[in-house]
Formats: structure tokens, sequence, C-alpha cells
């Protein structure tokens, strides 16, 4: 579904990424793990288009490296952003509606799905997004990917700062997209929800791929548990 290849990204002369590889397969969940600072947030944002890169990166065989991040989302790719890019004076069905493509006949998602993840969301369809909670907010972000029926959806940092409750039902949510076979590349920091959900993990130091492996192996792997990802 998603290759990473040889991939290095900049920040004008800062080299941030040093030939990242690895690959999210379809309907697999995937966890990048690591602390602050590693590399995680300019990974996913190269692969959007947002940063610049060089390397390879294919979605289904196609390379997207060096395309428009608008061109990217049309192909399938959905990106739910750490600080979440609500509009604050749209309410949260007209948020909602925003992330359609309708070119699509027959999507996989509609609002009705939304309500059904998210229960609260519905209670707040008709309130301006800009006075929700964070945690609504952070629920509204999601759902508003999904509304594009993206086959990939990467999600970064979904649980910072949220309440217990609120993580269970981002849990929840990560699982329903698995139920539908939609793959997830998941930046996290909180070890409990990634080792739960994910097939693979991943953890980043200092721009490169220092682990690859199975949940059980992370857990087993104390050394870069305590080297990589341990504050």
């Amino acid at each position: 579904m998603l290759k990473l290849d040889n991939l290095h990204a900049f920040y004008g002369k800062s080299h941030v990424l040093h030939g990242v590889h690895f690959e999210v397969k379809a309907g697999e969940i995937v966890s990048l793990l690591g602390r602050n600072g590693s590399g995680r947030s300019t990974t996913v944002k190269a692969i959007m288009g947002l940063v610049q890169g060089t390397g390879s990166i294919r979605l289904r065989d196609e390379e997207i490296l060096g395309r428009k991040a608008f061109e990217i989302a049309h192909l399938g790719l959905g990106y739910v952003p750490e600080n979440r890019d609500i509009f604050p004076k749209l309410t949260v069905q007209q948020n909602l509606l925003l992330g359609e493509k309708r070119a699509k006949k027959q999507p996989r998602w509609r609002l009705d799905d939304m309500y059904a993840l998210f229960p609260r969301l519905k209670e707040r369809q008709h309130t301006e997004a800009g006075v929700l909670s964070g945690g609504e907010q952070q629920m509204l972000t999601l759902c508003r990917t999904l509304m594009g029926d993206p086959d990939l959806i990467m999600i970064d940092e979904p649980t910072e700062g949220l309440a217990p409750k609120i993580v269970e039902l981002v849990a929840e949510y990560l699982r329903e997209l698995k139920r539908r076979g939609v793959s997830v590349l998941l930046v996290e920091q909180k070890l409990t929800i990634a080792l739960e959900v994910s097939e693979r993990c991943l953890v980043m130091g200092h721009g490169q791929i220092v682990f690859e492996g199975t949940p059980a192996a992370l857990r087993a792997d104390a050394y870069v548990r305590k080297e990589w990802l341990e504050v």
C-alpha cells in the first residue's frame, strides 16, 4: 500500500530524515514511535508532500514524492495533523461535509457512520467547532479525514492531551478502521495504545528507523524501549 525507500527530508538546510525505509501493507495498522524530535512527524509530513524530501515514496506502486498535498490526498491518502486544524466558525456537520470527496460514488463512510463512531459529535452537530472541547475537536478531525474515504490514513499523536475515556474512544476508532480494511500509520507516544492496536511497530531515533517488529517483540526488547522511547 505505502512504501518508503531511502527517504531523506529537510527543513531548509537542516537534514532531518536520514534514509528512512518501511512499508504499510493493505489493511494493516503500523505504529511509528519515538521521542519528540526523532523525526516521526516529519516523516508523515514528507509522505503528504508538506516537507521537501528525496528518495522514494510509493502509494500502490505509484511514486508520490514531489507531488502536491492535494494531489496525494486525491490518490487515497488521508492525514490527521497533530494540531487538528478544524474550521472554528463552521459547525461540526459543516466541518465533516468539507472532508467529502464528491467524485466517489459509493464512499465507505457517511455522516451516520461518524455519528455512530462518536455519538457526542451527533449531539454537537450544529455547534460551532471552535467551542468544542479538545477531545471533541480530535474526534471531529479524525472523522473529517474519514469523510474523504482514504485507503490509508496517517494520524499524528491522536491521544495527546486527551482524558483516558477519550483515548479509549480513539482506540475503538482505530479498530473500526481495521475492520473496514483501511490501512493506518499511527504516530504515537503512548506505548499502551500503540501496542494494543498495531500489527507492527517502528521506532525512530535521530531520523532513522532503529527498530521494526511486532508489539510482542517490542515489549520483550528492554534495550530499545530504554534507549529510544523512555524519557
